[in-house]
């Protein structure tokens, strides 16, 4: 049997920033991931300013800047033929007046390499969890298939909507109505127009979408209601072909290489939220504590920002040995208003964009009054970049990783 001080399931975002983190105090820390590698498409490749500033204190800016990279400055969003800048980046407050748009697995590996030079750091590859071990840890089956268990002190679930940690504590949380689901596609780019990114959302006729400009593609966003996949596939690709390129202008020659429906992927959206991130020698953050909405792309910030709390609030105890649930309880009290704050803005998006949008009602007579101020007095679109830029709150680096 295996053991270590922290282990950590799941080797997303949040999973790699808290096991850098605790690995640059000293702590002991597992990371333990289900796939082989990092490499999944449509995933969250939006990493924010305070990210952009965590890494820089790390010590890691100079080697994220070498990753190949789009900056977004501006959101945009089309309403019934109009245009309006909802948020401005350039105008937000800091070194990073931009969102990078990173590939996640080059984010993620180069949290890896970075965290493989601390001598009190793992990551287990191909990991799969099935359970929590009695008496603290996890059992799990390794790359070759064999079971295994792992003791550890703390066990932090960041494995996602699915959380196995969560359910293994017997943590339920609240899910909230959503009015749709995803469709994912990857678009081709015919020409590349410039170093700075486009992201922008087209709401029309009672069609609605979102698209990133990556470069050599757009990884696009096109919104279904609740529920209506197996519908949607049974019209055909072709009607699919025809309303997203009615939507975003792309024309035949690129929507023919959406080829069937294998290249659209299904994202079931979600969003939830614990009443209680931990329980005995468990604590749960990101997505496993709280599903946000596809909404304003907050979700892999606050992420991230969780895993920056809990390893400024968690590293001294879990070194010291002296851990309890009143410090898991400090990290819950730190994040939770914050997170329901985010949420209640992503759920008034849903009511004031979204659900206007799939009815069809959203026109360029109805653009919901936020927006219509936006585009009438161009300040505010700071005020957005804030909130949808840096969030609420920016956690700041612990001093212990500082590089």
């Amino acid at each position: 049997m295996e053991r270590t001080r922290c282990c950590v399931v799941g080797g997303g975002p949040a999973g790699m920033v808290l096991g850098l983190l605790l690995a640059r105090a000293g702590v002991e820390v597992t990371v333990l991931e289900k796939h082989k590698d990092f490499f999944r498409d449509f995933r969250g490749d939006t990493v924010h300013p305070p990210t952009l500033m965590l890494l820089d204190d790390l010590g890691l800016g100079e080697r994220f800047a070498e990753l190949p990279s789009r900056r977004l400055e501006k959101m945009r969003m089309v309403i019934g033929g109009k245009t309006i800048v909802a948020a401005d980046f350039s105008r937000i407050p800091g070194p990073h007046k931009y969102i990078a748009m990173v590939p996640q697995w080059d984010f993620l590996n180069l949290l890896a390499e970075a965290a493989a030079a601390e001598p009190t750091f793992t990551l287990r590859m191909g990991a799969k969890v099935t359970g929590l071990r009695e008496g603290g840890g996890v059992l799990y089956r390794d790359a070759d298939g064999a079971e295994r268990e792992l003791a550890a002190t703390l066990v932090v679930g960041c494995d996602g909507r699915d959380s196995v940690i969560r359910a293994g504590a017997g943590l339920v949380p609240r899910e909230y109505d959503v009015p749709m689901d995803v469709w994912w596609v990857r678009v081709p780019k015919l020409e590349d127009t410039g170093k700075e990114a486009q992201v922008f959302g087209c709401f029309a006729n009672g069609l609605a979408g979102m698209t990133m400009d990556r470069g050599d593609y757009f990884q696009t966003s096109y919104l279904i209601r609740k529920g209506r996949d197996a519908e949607g596939r049974a019209e055909g690709i072709e009607k699919f072909r025809e309303r997203i390129g009615g939507l975003f202008g792309w024309n035949d020659e690129q929507l023919d290489e959406i080829g069937g429906w294998d290249d659209v992927k299904l994202l079931n959206v979600r969003m939830s939220r614990l009443a209680h991130w931990y329980s005995d020698r468990v604590l749960c953050i990101g997505d496993a504590a709280h599903a946000m909405s596809p909404a304003g792309g907050m979700g892999v910030n606050i992420a991230v920002q969780d895993a920056v709390a809990a390893a400024r609030i968690l590293a001294a105890p879990l070194r010291r040995g002296t851990l309890t649930a009143r410090d898991l309880a400090r990290v819950q009290r730190r994040r939770a208003a914050i997170v329901s704050l985010v949420q209640k803005q992503q759920l008034a998006e849903h009511k004031m964009l979204i659900e206007p949008a799939l009815d069809g009602t959203l026109t360029e007579r109805t653009i919901p009054l936020p927006l219509r101020l936006s585009d009438r007095f161009p300040q505010l679109t700071a005020a957005a970049a804030v909130l949808g830029g840096i969030g609420p709150l920016r956690e700041k680096t612990p001093a212990f990783a500082r590089r």
